[in-house]
């Protein structure tokens, strides 16, 4: 989904609700989406994440919401044909990654 593998122990429980950090906002550049990240009340440029199409829709589908890893999970399955433990794979995955950048709150 980023192109890196995961540690599992960055996970928490899968019923652990999170939320997607409400001061990052997603931006379309140049047909990439990333997404801007404030430092001090200004766009840090150094700081920029850029999301895949399914990183996009899980980012879009649960922003706004606590949520859990399960319901990552849902959003893949309704959108993509995949089956449930690749959809796991990729959600886990997805949190790790959003967990490191400082996009996901606990």
């Amino acid at each position: 989904m980023f192109g890196r593998r995961f540690d599992s122990a960055q996970l928490h429980t899968t019923r652990e609700a999170m939320r997607i950090n409400e001061q990052m906002k997603v931006r379309s550049v140049v047909g990439e989406n990333i997404v801007i990240m404030p430092a001090a009340g200004k766009v840090d440029m150094t700081k920029v994440v850029a999301l895949n199409e399914s990183a996009l829709h899980l980012y879009n589908s649960l922003a706004g919401r606590p949520f859990e890893l399960s319901d990552a999970v849902e959003a893949l399955l309704r959108e993509y044909d995949v089956d449930e433990a690749t959809a796991r794979r990729d959600a886990e995955a997805w949190i790790a990654e959003m967990r490191e950048n400082g996009l996901i709150t606990d």
